[in-house]
């Protein structure tokens, strides 16, 4: 075992804590490890297509929000790479989604704190310290960091007989089956089953004989990416956020759903061009079908593949749909490592098994206070619609190296919001009209 004691541990290396770990690779007076059970970096590779585009501006990326002069940003990837002025020039919309998931592996590799290819065992706590327990041996530290992310979420009507015609999204472009001239059915209306849709009626030669599009959203709907829907991604809002009910917080999540999961405008373009082009251009009308309003309630294997069976919001009809395939974009729910088994019983969760954590994502558990767990993209439910996306992964890795290091590494003050979100005017504080 290292004796060495740690300032603090990860467990996993993901975006949040390969940011967590890059703001705090520059401070002397840390020492970090991260440990990740893959054998290096890796992002979504299972939904890196070709044209797939980040929903974010790239300067919300590791760093930049916290510390824009840090060698780790978005921009001294490209100064780097030697793309700067070819990346300026090609005027994106957009930056792909494999060039930043390659800035991400990119800054993977020049921090020493990552171990890659070793995982966690188990997790202990004892005389003031956490004991991790890896592969390839064991460490102490004084705080836990928990970025192990999410697993890929499994509708009820998924039986564990049924599982072998299914494909979840975040392996479709990992999947070896072959698809061409199948009948597919893609069940999810977000971001992640409108760009397999897209990529399955674009195949040529290789497209299935049929693809049905179904979504329980009423429509196709896009992202909400307005300046003032922006504006729940900042810090302001996350502070209004948490000062509201559970109750209210939850229907507020709701309202919100197309603001972090709402279909790019650009996909649904390329989508709706490329029905046309099916449809009037090469006589194939009966290619895909796109069956918004749909709720699947079961699924029944039967001979060559399996049949769904939807409800229609929209009428109210039942209806059955075949397939040979099914794809599950059916999104991602965030879980407790194994490794913390140990220490589950003094963790606090809410009725509904979610972490319970304060402003600086510290999660509620029975230790001392000077011994910290810390769960990044866990907190939706509490602090609001952005804590699982991009936008203020720099932000919150700098909340938590601030509360780490006891004192304000980085500047995380919010700006002036726009919007007022609290009654924070007073009566008397109106000025009187003149």
């Amino acid at each position: 075992m290292n004796d060495f004691p740690h300032t603090v541990a990860g467990i996993g290396v993901g975006p949040a804590n390969l940011s967590l770990a890059a703001l705090m690779a520059p401070l002397d007076d840390a020492q970090t490890v991260f440990f990740e059970q893959k054998p290096a970096f890796s992002w979504h590779p299972g939904l890196l297509f070709e044209t797939a585009a980040l929903q974010t501006s790239f300067l919300k990326d590791l760093v930049t929000a916290a510390d824009p002069t840090s060698p780790y940003s978005f921009v001294s990837f490209l100064v780097a790479k030697k793309r700067f002025y070819r990346f300026l020039s090609a005027n994106f919309g957009s930056v792909l989604r494999s060039e930043f998931a390659e800035y991400m592996g990119w800054v993977a590799e020049r921090i020493d704190a990552l171990r890659f290819g070793a995982s966690v065992r188990d997790v202990t706590y004892g005389d003031g310290m956490f004991l991790l327990r890896h592969d390839k041996g064991a460490v102490r530290a004084r705080h836990l960091a928990v970025g192990s992310g999410s697993r890929p979420r499994m509708p009820e009507w998924v039986r564990a007989d049924e599982k072998a015609a299914c494909i979840h999204s975040s392996r479709f472009l990992l999947s070896d089956t072959d698809l061409a001239g199948k009948r597919v059915a893609v069940v999810g209306g977000g971001q992640s089953g409108a760009e397999i849709f897209e990529h399955l009626i674009t195949k040529g030669d290789g497209m299935p004989s049929h693809i049905a599009w179904i979504s329980r959203r009423p429509n196709f709907l896009p992202l909400d990416e307005s300046a003032f829907t922006n504006e729940w991604f900042t810090p302001g809002y996350v502070a209004a956020f948490q000062e509201v009910s559970e109750q209210r917080k939850q229907r507020l999540l709701a309202h919100q759903k197309l603001a972090s999961d709402g279909i790019s405008d650009s996909t649904l373009t390329g989508i709706y061009r490329r029905l046309y082009d099916l449809h009037y251009l090469q006589g194939r009308p009966d290619v895909a079908a796109l069956m918004p309003g749909r709720e699947v309630v079961d699924m029944r294997h039967e001979a060559g593949g399996a049949r769904l069976t939807l409800r229609n919001d929209f009428s109210g009809a039942v209806e059955s749909v075949p397939a040979d395939v099914v794809i599950l974009a059916t999104g991602y729910e965030w879980y407790l490592p194994d490794c913390l088994d140990p220490l589950t019983d003094r963790i606090d969760v809410d009725g509904d098994g979610r972490l319970r954590l304060d402003a600086r994502y510290r999660v509620s558990w029975s230790g001392p206070g000077e011994n910290r767990i810390y769960a990044q993209n866990a907190a939706r439910h509490s602090h609001g619609v952005a804590d699982a996306q991009l936008s203020l992964l720099a932000w919150r890795s700098a909340v938590i190296v601030n509360d780490i290091m006891g004192r304000a590494v980085y500047d995380v003050g919010g700006e002036i919001d726009p919007i007022q979100w609290t009654p924070g005017l007073s009566e008397t504080a109106v000025p009187a009209a003149v």
